[in-house]
């Protein structure tokens, strides 16, 4: 049982309720207060009981929305009718929150609304593309191809985003390690090497009074070193609220060096793997260029392609519409001409999808390969200033004895 907050006219007496009440989705609740009597004058709200960690631990991922998608298009090309294949896809899917998704999907299809609109009240679990294509499929009677498209289309993205992600992790892992042993040769080494040299009368090294003075301050004034990097920290993540750090994030992943390239496929990649399974899907053109610039996640390649759709509605080739646009690779609007000229543009869409896809991988072992040893170079430069900190001012004073 789920538990919604509500606030509701009381039809005897005219007055307005605030209170909860508990039921299996928002729509039996909904109908509960009905037949008790009151009339709801605004959206039910539920009440989240996860807590701070249930939040993470129990969010929906990609995966279980493939594993959804994929065992709902099953039992809908089995026959099945779409209440029974929802309320055994929910049965066996573990994740709670999902469950709780689809339950209400199942009560709002039950109550005569299309499955569209079910899926649509749950915009924040589903994208635009996955609603377009899934209203696509209802239009045209193939759900079940469609929803096959889609779990192909979000595998094709997490896998793309995986491995970007596992190109990351070394050299954030390396990173966490010569932080941790720089802040541990700080707080432990350094003190004891200025008491040593302070014992014996004898001034530290330039670089070695560097890092005492560093270790004294953030021993000392710790809470000022926390505020100042807690309050950098949220006026960074302000800023990239705003629309300049929104562009500005933007433009950063398309122009950092080493990975600037890889993003640039990457926007490719996921533009013209969703065109194409829009497309085929039976979306229009124009609807396919609104959905696919939201799908990017960058706002600058986004403008490129709204302006591509501008100039396809006023009666342009898409191929011309995109030539030449900031952002746009060449080869996108050369394989969109030959599929022009040939009737198949999802198909030269998929064609261009698994061409970046393929330079992807290749690109992102390129720079695994390429990170080690820069990661090794760093390593070295921080040990050599460590020595040169520490142990080179001790061999000076043994020297001296």
């Amino acid at each position: 049982m789920k538990r919604f907050s509500y606030e509701a006219r009381d039809k005897t007496t005219g007055k307005i309720v605030k209170s909860e009440v508990q039921a299996e989705t928002e729509h039996a609740a909904g109908r509960l207060l009905m037949e008790q009597g009151f009339i709801p004058v605004k959206d039910l709200k539920e009440i989240n009981e996860e807590g701070f960690f249930g939040k993470f631990t129990n969010r929906i991922s990609s995966k279980d929305k493939i594993v959804f998608t994929r065992q709902f298009s099953t039992l809908i090309s089995a026959g099945l009718p779409l209440s029974q294949s929802l309320h055994t896809v929910g049965e066996q899917t573990q994740n709670k929150k999902m469950k709780n998704v689809i339950e209400d999907i199942m009560a709002s299809v039950e109550a005569g609304t299309t499955l569209s609109d079910a899926f649509s009240k749950h915009s924040d679990v589903f994208d635009k593309v996955y609603l377009s294509l899934v209203a696509a499929g209802e239009l045209s009677g193939t759900l079940d191809e469609s929803l096959l498209r889609i779990a192909a289309q979000q595998e094709k993205d997490s896998e793309m985003m995986s491995k970007i992600k596992g190109a990351l992790t070394y050299p954030i892992i390396v990173l966490f390690v010569i932080l941790g042993v720089v802040g541990f040769m700080m707080f432990t080494v350094v003190p004891q090497v200025e008491q040593l040299y302070r014992d014996m009368g004898k001034e530290l090294p330039l670089m070695t009074q560097i890092m005492v003075n560093a270790s004294n301050f953030i021993m000392n004034y710790w809470w000022v070193v926390i505020i100042a990097i807690a309050t950098v920290v949220w006026f960074f993540l302000q800023f990239l609220k705003t629309d300049t750090g929104i562009k500005s994030a933007a433009a950063f992943k398309l122009n950092v060096p080493m990975f600037g390239a890889l993003f640039r496929k990457l926007y490719m990649a996921r533009f013209t793997r969703t065109g194409q399974t829009l497309l085929a899907t039976g979306v229009a053109m124009l609807d396919m260029l609104n959905i696919c610039g939201d799908a990017l996640n960058n706002v600058i390649v986004k403008k490129s392609i709204d302006e591509a759709a501008e100039m396809v509605q006023g009666g342009k080739n898409l191929s011309d519409s995109l030539r030449g646009k900031d952002y746009i690779l060449p080869l996108v609007p050369q394989m969109i001409s030959i599929g022009e000229q040939s009737g198949k543009i999802d198909q030269m869409l998929g064609k261009t999808a698994q061409v970046y896809e393929n330079e992807l991988e290749e690109q992102i072992r390129s720079i695994s390969t390429m990170i080690e040893p820069i990661m090794m170079v760093v390593m070295a430069v921080l040990a050599g200033g460590m020595i040169g900190a520490i142990l080179m001012p001790i061999y000076g004073l043994v020297n001296n004895v």
